[in-house]
């Protein structure tokens, strides 16, 4: 009896249960966990099924109100509604968010609902909604930038002005959206006359030297002369696609022939002889061409902020708002401007 108890005590018996009591915690714990995993999937795939098709707005209400998805799970769910262009569905699931009793994140989805009122094009809408932010939490620099870009899409550049104020009294740097809302003001106040405004926009670029192509679009469009004479060399690549489609009429060659960029360019574009070669491909290329094939140039606009690619030149970037950040890129393209004209010659 006694030798019985002796391999009770045994150390290696005891390591022996040790690890039988080990296994048998694991083989449960594992179990369980496929359990609870094959449960929380079916639970999943149970909720996604009511959305195959996009919910109406009282489902919408009911599946907000029953609480099946966290604030967190719905707010992603409006985000893709959002990006997926649903602007409809994600303002509903905003709506009802919103009407939720102790919502500790209402300012958060206040702002969300604003933003995607912007980018459905309800500017009015968008404009309450970041009053309204802006009415109980005034130091909201985010809301403020959001009001600036609405009353600009609506063409009220006088109150975008009046709302860089505050964003200035926040220590935000405006510097550069403050001379593009105020050369958009003189652009579109159409009790300016032409030399008036071309006055008023070589003040507002003396004052800052930013929006280089916005200002100097204009001004060689409207009088070349005074746009030469206050042009800044040093920005020929920031304006490459205007100086490449100025008339020839309208080059200054006093300043042509001491710029090296400049001679480049006009030789490339069979103006002028004053470089046999350039650094730049596009123009190199041109250049040895020699006028000798229908090849001009073409570009596109790439902001330097987000990296959105446009065929049109812009002073605000449309996806990321930044202002006076695009990049112009320049590539060789067949010219059909010649061959139409050729054509065009060859039945006189």
């Amino acid at each position: 009896m006694n030798s019985f108890f002796i391999e009770y005590r045994d150390p290696l018996f005891s390591v022996i249960i040790f690890f039988v009591f080990v296994f048998i915690i694991t083989f449960i714990s594992y179990w369980w966990g496929r359990y609870r995993a094959d449960r929380d999937i079916k639970h999943l795939d149970k909720f996604l099924k009511q959305f195959h098709t996009i919910p109406s707005s009282d489902e919408i209400k009911v599946l907000v109100k029953n609480g099946d998805l966290s604030e967190k799970s719905w707010l992603i769910l409006a985000k893709a509604y959002s990006d997926a262009g649903e602007y409809e569905k994600s303002i509903e699931i905003y709506t009802e968010l919103l009407k939720l009793e102790d919502n500790k994140n209402s300012k958060q989805i206040l702002f969300l609902f604003g933003t995607t009122y912007f980018k459905a094009g309800f500017l009015q809408r968008a404009k309450t909604v970041f009053l309204e932010i802006l009415k109980k939490n005034p130091r909201t620099p985010e809301a403020l930038q959001y009001l600036l870009l609405v009353y600009e899409q609506m063409r009220d550049y006088q109150s975008a002005c009046d709302v860089l104020a505050p964003l200035k009294e926040l220590k935000e740097d405006v510097g550069t959206q403050d001379s593009y809302i105020k050369a958009m003001i003189v652009l579109n106040d159409s009790k300016l006359s032409s030399v008036d405004k071309v006055k008023s926009l070589i003040d507002i670029y003396n004052a800052t030297n930013t929006n280089t192509h916005l200002i100097f679009e204009y001004l060689f469009k409207i009088d070349p002369k005074i746009a030469w004479q206050t042009f800044d060399v040093s920005k020929c690549e920031e304006v490459v696609d205007i100086l490449w489609l100025i008339d020839t009429k309208d080059l200054d060659l006093d300043i042509i022939t001491r710029n090296n960029y400049l001679r480049e360019l006009y030789t490339a574009r069979g103006d002028l002889n004053l470089a046999k070669s350039s650094d730049i491909f596009e123009f190199d290329i041109l250049i040895n061409l020699n006028s000798k094939a229908n090849a001009t140039l073409s570009f596109e606009y790439v902001c330097d902020n987000c990296k959105q690619v446009s065929p049109f030149a812009f002073g605000r970037c449309m996806k990321c708002h930044s202002v006076d950040s695009s990049n112009i890129e320049i590539s060789l393209v067949k010219d059909y401007h010649r061959n139409f004209s050729e054509e065009n010659n060859s039945f006189q």
